[in-house]
């Protein structure tokens, strides 16, 4: 049968989620769209916002696919952000506002961003940065809408533009709508870079996992700048649902938004699920409240608490190459007829691709004879390392043609998560091959974190490990060998390291040994420090 499509059929239109705010603003222009503070906007204003913020970057000198750094909190400024940056042809870079200045000078730089926003304090703490491509710097209001210090102002940034309409596309689905970074076995960050049409998909597919829907009052618990809230600020808006900022989790400030605000989704990693189960204003609550929460499951203790609470939990998987979530334990109907323990342990599993992603697959470290990938046995016992591919895989690294062939041998992304494949197709973590710890959903290289002890001038040698922590997930643990006649405690090492990089990355303890377990070549046998570490736990993954 003959093809009689015409070529140029407008069956190709270019996916993009600046069409989700486009839509909310012509379908529900009324409909609050977001919360700050005192500050409401519904979703004409939201889209006014970013549209007069698009022509201000222009208007600024920025260029296509030119990048502009935020360094703020969960605010109306940074939900802005999201929409206005590639409304102006540009590439958002949310950075993590924990970071050390160094470490956000080296973003800037390396990101080559021609202008930064950023809250005062986070700003105040970069004034003896020189970097190399920041042109402008503009403080973002407190969230009273008040400005701190004397920095150029965000309102003078967006008071450069006017409401000149743009259309809210572009031309090609596989440019660069952001760069995350995220750290690395090599200490520094990566640049992760998203496409259009990745978070357009991604986007979806976290809202149809989360059950996003209009009537939907979303919690800003989760980072706006990590994974980009995994795709959230884009997301929520695909549904016309409602954004509630909050600027710092706290657990008695995210009672009250939960009671005032009617809050009824959030996600965070599972340190935000323990803050909220143990603060004093803690609850039942008398109406539906679910929060999603990634990598591996809490501890049970939270997880009872928060089910005492009337809180529903969706357990799901993901990395920042993958733009958050890619994977999540979708419930069998099946699993209703089963014990309460036994659901329970089905449950804890990472389970299966989202339906915007491809399936996860779990391979043998060697390749076949062909280059191709080896899938252990699905049997549940052998473990293998859990990979990627699809719409919501990252395009790759951002300069680092090197790294991105790296992560994709063999044609899928490796994650660095050891796993099993289970007889039903669910995937379970139960390891990192990677030397990252995961701390309150944050990675942290154990690399970066051994430069940093070593750098003390009493340390000889040292490895860091991850190691269990209630609050936390995993907290990195450093084993030091010092140099002869040299001394130094616990505390002064740690206080060292929290010079030399973010204070969130310093270990949470300091055990000085005599030597390091080595193996013949003199690598460094980090399974025995995570053995006696994790004792007798399969589980070795607890972020």
């Amino acid at each position: 049968m003959t093809n009689t499509v015409p070529t140029m059929s407008g069956l190709n239109t270019p996916l993009t989620p600046l069409r989700f705010l486009e839509r909310a603003s012509e379908v529900h222009p009324g409909k609050e769209a977001a919360v700050d503070g005192d500050r409401r906007v519904n979703y004409r204003e939201l889209a006014a916002l970013a549209t007069q913020l698009a022509n201000a970057l222009r208007a600024s000198g920025l260029k296509p696919g030119e990048r502009v750094a935020y360094l703020t909190s969960n605010s109306l400024e940074m939900l802005v952000a999201h929409f206005a940056v590639p409304l102006a042809g540009g590439v958002l870079v949310a950075i993590n506002t924990r970071l050390a200045p160094a470490e956000v000078e080296y973003i800037c730089d390396h990101s080559g961003a021609k202008i930064l926003v950023g809250d005062s304090a986070l700003l105040e703490a970069l004034k003896d940065s020189s970097f190399q491509t920041v042109g402008e710097i503009f403080e973002a209001p407190e969230v009273d809408g008040s400005y701190v210090d004397a920095n150029p102002r965000y309102e003078t940034l967006i008071g450069r533009g006017d409401d000149t309409p743009i259309a809210w596309e572009v031309a090609d689905e596989n440019t660069v709508i952001t760069i995350n970074y995220t750290s690395g076995t090599t200490g520094k960050p990566k640049g992760v870079m998203y496409t259009h049409r990745g978070a357009y998909l991604a986007s979806l597919g976290n809202a149809l996992t989360q059950g996003f829907t209009v009537d939907t009052r979303y919690m800003w618990t989760l980072p706006m700048f990590h994974c980009n809230g995994w795709c959230g600020p884009w997301g929520v808006t695909s549904v016309a649902a409602t954004h509630i900022c909050l600027r710092a989790v706290r657990g008695d400030d995210m009672w009250r938004l939960i009671d005032t605000e009617k809050v009824n989704q959030m996600s965070g990693a599972p340190t935000v699920l323990t803050t909220l189960a143990t603060a004093g204003e803690a609850h039942a609550m008398d109406r539906p409240l679910s929060i999603a929460t990634a990598g591996a499951p809490p501890s049970p203790t939270v997880i009872r608490a928060i089910h005492n609470l009337g809180i529903e939990i969706i357990h799901v998987y993901g990395l920042t190459e993958t733009y958050g979530p890619y994977a999540w334990c979708e419930p069998d109907p099946s699993w209703t007829d089963l014990s309460a323990d036994e659901r329970a342990v089905k449950m804890a599993r990472q389970g299966v691709g989202m339906v915007t992603a491809d399936r996860l697959r779990v391979v043998l470290p060697e390749l076949a004879a062909d280059g191709t990938l080896v899938d252990v046995e699905p049997n549940g016992a052998a473990m293998g390392e859990i990979v990627m591919r699809g719409n919501v895989v990252m395009k790759g690294y951002f300069e680092d043609p090197e790294r991105t062939e790296e992560a994709f041998a063999g044609g899928w992304f490796h994650s660095g998560d050891l796993g099993v494949m289970h007889p039903d197709g669910y995937v379970q973590l139960l390891d990192r091959a990677k030397d990252v710890v995961i701390s309150g959903g944050e990675n942290i290289s154990t690399i970066e974190v051994e430069q940093a002890v070593v750098s003390h001038p009493a340390i000889a040698d040292v490895a860091v490990i991850g190691v269990p922590d209630e609050k936390w997930g995993e907290r990195p643990k450093a084993y030091a060998v010092l140099k002869p006649g040299a001394e130094a405690t616990e505390a002064e090492v740690i206080a060292h390291v929290k010079t030399q990089i973010a204070s969130y990355k310093a270990p949470r303890e300091v055990e000085f040994i005599d030597d390091l377990p080595k193996t013949s070549t003199g690598k460094i046998r980090k399974n025995e420090l995570r053995d006696e570490a994790w004792g007798d736990t399969k589980l070795r993954i607890q972020g």
